[in-house]
């Protein structure tokens, strides 16, 4: 059974309830995780809560080492994490350490905290007084976090918020709880205080009670649309701050005179890597004039990617999640050929050897999709590529800027001048120009728009500080007055002089 983690101790649950752990390639149980009672949950907070006032008052450096600690620990046991993530979540290895890196990113980053926290001063606003604002930490904090990335989304959320000086109770996957666990572990050896990270397993009810817990100030989310866009207006509708990264629809428009092999190396990468369980994955391409020469190509480095367990050293994708997913993935593809798309690649009948009972679904590709299929409208979440074709560079743009979402778009091109008129006019939170993923790293911030975030602040870099930490102003007057001076009845700071 996975222990919760309270005030510092791991504790088994006392919940009747719990859900298998199972592994995506096999369909072993790996562990078991508890539906986490009221009490439990409310215990959890309660820790969090009587631990904030003295990690408020922890000096910044002293939160800042114990990030630095944090990093080196992680680097340690990267292969245990990374071997936890495939065997709970399914991808590779290789995939799992890269999953654990870009976590250990943001932490790294966090290890800057003093300066990213500053505050402002200026001084003689008025006569003899001077104003400055000061960053100060929030209070409990939240964090629900999806099955894809079980190392690098809660790195993307706890170590920010507690080295600004909150404590935290995070919600792992229920999928794939296993990496939230042992990165807790590294952060108590790191020298993080009882009850400053708290761990609580469970759904819909542990969900609905972080959304409605008055004690909680912030809830950080990533994951599905119905969930996030549920959080957001139930969290939200309680005065909580929410940041809430949710589903995606990444577009790659490829121009005729875009790099042959660099482009088709990108286009596969992203598109199937992880399964295309990312929620950065690119999963359409609008290739600009003719599109048949560059399918051929694309078909043929796709048929060369090795499915197989993620821990296998050849394995190019894992399974998916789950028997639910994969069944959700075919239901889509088959619903994207009876709308009249070609199915020039179906991976849905993949056996693989010893390895029959997984999860698998090999590159798929779908061409002459149409903007009014479901498999067009809906996130996937699987290795499917679709393929689209537009006459010009303004109509391919008219695809992507027409779609719900806004993670991510990417465009291929040899030309400086369709670059920038794609930068400049394409509507998505991060654009790549010759790059298929353009996730920022941790000094800049996940900004991805329209229906994929709900919020004002971002996840990491200067927006996810600023989401962690509220202002406070001060205005202070230290002059000697003159007797007798006599009241004045104007506001301090508005008096000429």
């Amino acid at each position: 059974m996975v222990p919760n983690l309270i005030g510092g101790s791991f504790v088994d649950s006392q919940s009747s309830e719990s859900i298998d752990v199972l592994n995506p390639a096999t369909q072993q149980v790996v562990s078991q995780v508890p539906l986490t009672s009221n009490e439990e949950f409310k215990a959890a907070v309660s820790a969090a809560k009587q631990a904030f006032p003295a990690w408020r008052n922890t000096p910044v450096t002293t939160r800042q080492r114990i990030m630095f600690k944090l990093q080196e620990l992680i680097r340690r046991d990267m292969d245990k994490l990374a071997m936890n993530i495939t065997t709970e979540q399914g991808k590779t290895l290789k995939d799992a350490h890269g999953d654990v890196f870009r976590g250990l990113e943001v932490v790294e980053h966090a290890c800057g905290m003093a300066t990213l926290q500053m505050g402002e001063f200026v001084p003689n606003v008025s006569s003899g007084i001077d104003t400055f604002s000061i960053r100060e930490p929030l209070g409990v904090c939240a964090g629900i976090c999806p099955f894809n990335f079980p190392a690098m989304i809660p790195l993307w959320m706890f170590p920010v918020a507690v080295t600004c000086g909150n404590t935290f109770v995070l919600k792992p996957s229920e999928k794939d709880p296993g990496a939230s666990i042992m990165l807790a572990e590294l952060a108590m050896e790191a020298g993080l205080p009882d009850g400053v990270l708290n761990i609580v397993h469970g759904t819909q009810n542990i969900v609905n009670a972080i959304c409605d817990d008055e004690d909680i100030r912030a809830v950080s989310f990533v994951g599905s649309n119905t969930a996030g866009m549920h959080i957001y207006s139930r969290a939200s509708a309680k005065g909580k701050r929410v940041q809430s990264n949710m589903g995606a629809k990444n577009h790659a428009i490829v121009l005729p005179d875009a790099s042959i092999d660099a482009t088709l190396n990108a286009l596969v990468a992203a598109g199937f890597g992880a399964a295309g369980q990312r929620c950065m994955a690119l999963s359409t391409v609008v290739f600009v004039g003719d599109s048949k020469s560059w399918e051929d190509k694309l078909l043929e480095r796709a048929k060369g990617l090795k499915v197989t367990a993620g821990t296998e050293p050849d394995a190019d994708l894992g399974p998916v999640i789950s028997k639910q997913a994969k069944e959700r993935i075919c239901k889509l593809i088959q619903s994207g050929v009876e709308g009249g798309a070609r199915l020039v690649l179906d991976g849905r009948n993949i056996v693989v050897p010893g390895y029959e009972h997984g999860n698998f679904i090999g590159p798929t590709v779908l061409s002459g999709v149409t903007a009014d299929m479901e498999c067009y409208k809906e996130e996937i979440f699987g290795p499917v590529l679709l393929c689209m074709q537009a006459d010009s560079l303004d109509e391919a743009m008219k695809i992507v800027n027409r779609n719900k979402y806004g993670n991510g778009a990417s465009i291929f091109t040899s030309s400086g001048v369709a670059a920038r008129k794609f930068q400049t006019e394409i509507e998505a939170g991060q654009v790549g120009i010759n790059v298929p993923i353009p996730v920022p790293l941790p000094f800049f911030s996940f900004t991805g728009s329209k229906a994929s975030f709900a919020g004002d602040l971002n996840f990491y870099g200067k927006a996810g500080v600023q989401f962690y930490t509220q202002i406070k102003t001060v205005t202070q007057q230290w002059k000697g007055l003159a007797s007798g001076s006599g009241v004045s009845m104007a506001m301090p700071t508005s008096q000429k002089s």
